[in-house]
């Protein structure tokens, strides 16, 4: 594989360099021997730089940072070759021992799940001290005292009042924040972020993006971010590193790379990227029909009226229901036959539990038809029937499928719940699922864990199929893809709704995506749709102020057009939680300025 690189890039050592990576190679144990995942992998790292690795999943990215912080899986995995030099000291020779005296003071590392990442037993507190008394043999209460000023630095609200609370009671933007706070509490040397933005909001990632480069000012610290998010790249980098098979494809300056790509699949990797603007131009290329079509009236596959979900808190002495979390209030929507209707907004504002309504997970009140048919006060047997009509894809493909069973037994499943077709018809329906999603009818007899994050997205998409569904509910089902599986995936999307007249109701924190994908787009706060209207309406001419805010935060995939500061709330969104007797009928919401939303 040729290595392309940039005339401006870093070929020799640099004075003020932190960090040297000589020659990596990682191998991986097997039954033919060791193989490398990562191979003749080299870089160097300067005091105050960013230095982004891209590349797709399997490419070596999380490999090569594991390497870095001596924690790759052992014995599976190991350092076959090369030298991690962390300024005269090789990471690569140090013992355990030796190396958990570094982890964490010098080089520190982000990961990109903050949920399995902090222990959930114990409070944010216990979790911020342990790691400072531990290297720098300070008291209980002087940790504490830096903990909070950790938490500060994050721009936490409330920050002692947090020490005493636990991971699942903070908001995903909150425990990624606790993170970066445990990462730079010791202000290491190096910092490696993992994919620290991939399941936030758009608006949430610009905070944290925004953090990060102000903690960079202040304490100069070197930082490796290892991501699929090409407007992130262009937003942060100053170096880019384009990873392959374990092997470096191209490296240069970012504006080097976006401006004059030399490597074909960094063009590959770059022409993927979503832009703002593309389903616009996507539409306007369509081919007008020669002669005037008669105009058709679209019929709702799913008309929402006055939708409410409520969730009971318990508290008190006595489990009282004390307080409830407003979830979705009141709101009303419908999707046509092949229409897209995108549900957009931050983390909590109800997409997920409208699309759980929907699917019949949660209890609610309101009207939900589907096909013609109320789906409030069916009997059971009329229930499962009309579920039929209506399929999920999850955000998470592997959680969502069962380890213990084949993908061929899992895409069947639904035909054998709703007893449809029998033994070799039910197998040569599989097939041909599997087939029209892109895989091979062999891969039936394997099982999730053998696929990639993108196949196991398809293997998903095949089991929504199998009950031929009126509606698709696709929740967050490609934000955690990379972006070259990612246009595969939506492109797959737009050919099976063509295909089989499927409406969807697409719900996604990714405004880039949405803009591409969507025919209608709908905006939710605080249980509330805002503002809903046709992708151009919404993307072209947005009425509310929080809809411009979300889109003024998308990353865009030109360094040229990199940002001084991110779009924020100068405070937090205020909770959903309303104590009994105090609850109105409806969250009123109004426009806000200056960055303020208010709650009445």
């Amino acid at each position: 594989m040729v290595v392309t690189t940039h005339p401006d890039s870093h070929e020799t050592l640099r004075a003020d360099t932190v960090l040297r990576v000589e020659g990596l190679t990682v191998e991986v144990g097997g039954e033919a021997g060791p193989r490398p995942v990562v191979a003749d992998f080299s870089f160097d790292l300067a005091r105050g730089e960013t230095l982004c690795i891209a590349g797709e999943s399997g490419s070596g990215k999380s490999m090569t940072s594991l390497a870095i912080m001596g924690l790759l899986p052992k014995p599976g995995a190991r350092i076959g070759a090369g030298r991690i030099l962390l300024g005269d000291t090789d990471l690569a020779q140090l013992s355990e021992g030796e190396m958990r005296k570094v982890r964490g003071k010098r080089v520190a590392m982000i990961f990109q799940e903050p949920m399995t990442s902090l222990n959930p037993v114990l409070t944010i507190g216990r979790q911020l001290t342990e790691a400072i008394e531990a290297h720098e043999g300070v008291g209980r209460s002087e940790a504490r005292r830096r903990a909070i000023a950790a938490l500060d630095a994050v721009r936490i609200p409330e920050a002692a009042s947090r020490l005493t609370q636990h991971p699942h009671e903070l908001s995903g933007g909150m425990r990624q924040r606790v993170m970066i706070a445990m990462a730079l509490a010791l202000r290491p040397d190096v910092l490696i972020a993992d994919e620290p933005t991939t399941a936030l909001d758009v608006t949430v990632q610009g905070e944290v993006l925004e953090l990060l480069r102000d903690l960079q000012r202040d304490l100069g610290t070197a930082i490796i971010l290892i991501t699929h998010d090409m407007g992130v790249v262009a937003e942060m980098a100053d170096r880019v590193v384009v990873m392959r098979h374990g092997r470096m494809v191209e490296t240069g300056t970012t504006a080097a790379i976006f401006a004059d790509p030399q490597a074909a699949y960094t063009r590959e990797l770059l022409a993927a990227v979503p832009r703002m603007g593309e389903g616009r131009a996507r539409a306007a290329a369509r081919v007008a029909p020669a002669a005037p079509q008669p105009i058709a009236i679209p019929v709702p596959v799913v008309d929402v009226s006055d939708l409410t979900v409520r969730f009971d808190i318990h508290g008190g002495f006595f489990g009282r229901v004390d307080r409830r979390v407003h979830a979705v209030e009141g709101i009303s929507f419908s999707v046509a036959d092949r229409e897209t209707l995108s549900l957009v907004g931050e983390s909590g504002c109800g997409k997920s539990t409208t699309a759980k309504a929907l699917a019949g997970l949660v209890p609610y009140t309101g009207d939900i038809v589907v096909a013609g048919r109320n789906m409030a006060g069916l009997p059971r047997r009329e229930t499962k029937a009309l579920r039929r009509d209506v399929q999920m894809i999850f955000q998470d493909p592997f959680a969502s499928l069962d380890p213990r069973m084949t993908v061929g037994e899992l895409v069947a499943e639904p035909m054998l719940i709703h007893d449809i077709a029998e033994g070799p018809e039910r197998h040569e329906r599989t097939a041909g699922l599997f087939e029209r999603v892109g895989l091979s009818p062999s891969d039936m007899r394997r099982y999730p864990h053998e696929f990639s994050g993108g196949q196991r997205q398809r293997v998903c998409i095949a089991r929504a199929l199998a009950l031929r569904p009126k509606l698709i509910v696709a929740d967050e089902s490609v934000s955690a893809l990379d972006v070259s599986v990612q246009a595969r995936v939506l492109e797959l999307l737009r050919e099976l709704q063509d295909e089989f007249g499927i409406a969807y109701l697409f719900i996604s924190h990714d405004m880039a995506v949405v803009e591409n994908i969507s025919d209608r787009v709908a905006v939710m706060y605080l249980g509330q749709i805002v503002e809903i209207g046709t992708r151009d309406q919404v993307f072209g001419n947005p009425q509310h102020a929080y809809t411009q805010r979300l889109i003024e935060a998308v990353p865009v995939p030109d360094p040229a057009m990199r940002r001084r500061a991110f779009p924020r709330l100068d405070r937090d969104i205020p909770s959903p939680v309303r104590r009994i007797g105090e609850e109105p009928n409806r969250l009123v919401l109004q426009d806000f300025g200056g960055g303020h939303l208010v709650a009445a």
